[in-house]
């Protein structure tokens, strides 16, 4: 293989490597050896085929499989001479002029992983906030799981339903005079202002009486997910079976037990236990946001414009389908695009940190054990139905990019923690609010730390109506490891005529991802919000 450099600009590398055509025909003489015993054809004896019969037969095949294989080997072969680790899948390419028996050109670009400066991580001085449970709190905790407990009871003879009262309905929808799928039930407990249909259904149940029918209709929301019914025009024939008012709930010893739980003084145990933790949740994002701020602060070095740029798209996406829900989705939207350089920023910020981080993490032999891998893939598998979870279970173990995705948040929290133990911690005790706003004024800034995989670490853009610039929060890190370096070479792309080599950005046979098993409802049910 000659290799010829033809770009060294910063991070970006170019590379021409010219292969043999001797060496791709020795592939190929290969291949033909090694399939040879297997090979059947009518008049020769199992194994007994000549090589050229083969090559006649199978040659189309084995010159693309050799030529793909010779690529990948060459391009491997530079990453591993050249010592080079690249930010992204390097780009490889054929020499459109190649023509099959001759010497193979291919263009490799690509952009290195930055030499990150020893981390500065001594003198790390933090504050602990802490914020001690609250009973008033806790209170209303209580009467808000009593109140999504609510026992219903039979009302009076003759009583018109109001809200806050549950109706046992039977039903059957129609459109233009014709029921339709998933639209007709029996006995289903609908919960009047609850909010569980679809828009004017449940207002015009309210005056209804047990034994009563009545005709309502409706119009299902343009964003319906089933696309036969989007916007529809749809009438309900209604059939009422009960009208149910809601009892009074005691917290007592019997409303615990009736969670499975002793005595409702182990109910307030495990409320106070949920608490703390959420505080303890808040006290750590304090923490990891100001541990970050430090590091940005400490570190400046240059970062690969391609990682800027997926990470960029990534928080583009999200903030566009976060605002493709708010009241006036092309208002937020034309702020967000207004704000785009200084998203832009966010994702420097954030590549520039997970470079950082992975550093650190692999200076001090920080890393996920196979033991946690095997229990973050149980977990995630856990939300796929059973009968697609074997098939989740393959699909990360063949695709190395999902596999680190998968890593990536337990990484970066070993790493912070390890940050943790290394600086010098004072406490302070706080109210709860003071906690939380001091968080939410940091959301107009650049914090939060990453991966994305924490929801407060989200980049969100601010309501529509508001005037002020979007929220965004800081630049989480990027989803770096300590592997780039060892990402495989993507193979030659060619035109279709062309003998080019086959893509691998997953081995052959890895399957796609499972989707994710949804919630099926336990009985036909009139149409929901969505």
């Amino acid at each position: 293989m000659k290799t010829v450099e033809t770009e060294n600009e910063g991070l970006k590398r170019a590379y021409k490597l010219t292969i043999p055509a001797k060496d791709i025909d020795a592939r190929v003489e290969g291949e033909v050896k090694r399939i040879a015993p297997t090979v059947r054809m009518p008049g020769f004896r199992p194994g007994k085929v000549p090589p050229n019969l083969i090559r006649k037969m199978h040659g189309e095949a084995l010159m693309r499989d050799a030529l793909n294989t010779a690529v990948q080997d060459c391009v491997q072969k530079l990453l591993n001479e050249k010592k080079l680790r690249p930010a992204m899948q390097p780009e490889v390419e054929l020499d459109e002029k190649y023509e099959t028996g001759g010497d193979a050109e291919v263009h490799v670009r690509l952009e290195t992983l930055p030499e990150v400066p020893a981390p500065k991580i001594d003198g790390l001085k933090l504050e602990r906030l802490t914020v001690e449970a609250d009973e008033k709190a806790l209170e209303e905790q209580l009467k808000q799981l009593a109140s999504s407990q609510t026992r219903f009871e039979d009302s009076k003879k003759g009583h018109k339903a109001a809200n806050g009262d549950q109706v046992t309905i039977d039903f059957v929808g129609k459109v233009d005079g014709v029921a339709f799928d998933g639209g007709t039930g029996t006995d289903m407990p609908v919960v009047l202002g609850s909010g569980q249909l679809i828009p004017g259904f449940e207002d015009q149940l309210v005056g209804i009486k047990a034994g009563d029918e009545k005709q309502i209709n409706v119009t299902f929301p343009e964003d319906y997910p089933s696309e036969n019914l989007k916007g529809a025009a749809a009438t309900f024939d209604i059939s009422a079976k009960a009208v149910k008012v809601a009892g009074e709930t005691k917290l007592d010893d019997d409303f615990a037990k009736q969670l499975g739980l002793n005595d409702i003084d182990q109910l307030k145990g495990l409320l106070r236990d949920q608490q703390q933790q959420e505080l303890n949740g808040l006290t750590r994002t304090h923490m990891k946001r100001r541990l970050l701020d430090q590091l940005a602060a400490d570190h400046d070095f240059d970062v690969p414009p391609s990682m800027v740029e997926a990470e960029y798209q990534n928080i583009m996406a999200q903030l566009r389908h976060e605002a493709s829900h708010e009241a006036d989705p092309e208002a937020a939207l034309k702020e967000i695009e207004g704000d785009a350089e200084e998203y832009r920023g966010i994702a420097v910020r954030r590549v520039r940190l997970g470079l950082l981080l992975s550093e650190i993490g692999g200076a001090n032999n920080i890393d996920v054990t196979q033991q946690e891998m095997n229990r973050l893939i149980g977990q995630a598998a856990a939300q796929y139905q059973p009968k697609d979870r074997e098939a989740f279970v393959r699909y990360i173990q063949q695709n190395a990019m999902a596999a680190a995705q998968l890593r990536a948040p337990l990484y970066e929290d070993k790493v912070v923690d390890f940050l943790f133990s290394k600086a010098e911690i004072s406490e302070r005790s706080v109210k709860r609010a003071e906690l939380e706003a001091d968080l939410e004024s940091e959301e107009m800034h650049v914090h939060g730390p990453g991966c994305g995989h924490d929801h407060h670490d989200e980049v969100k853009p601010k309501k529509a109506a508001a005037k002020k610039p979007a929220a965004k929060k800081e630049a989480a890190p990027a989803k770096t490891e300590k592997a780039p370096a060892k990402k495989e070479a993507a193979p030659a792309k060619a035109e279709a005529k062309k003998p080019a080599a086959k893509k691998e950005a997953a081995p052959a046979k890895a399957e796609k991802a499972p989707a994710k098993a949804e919630k099926a409802p336990a009985k036909k049910a009139p149409p929901k919000k969505k």
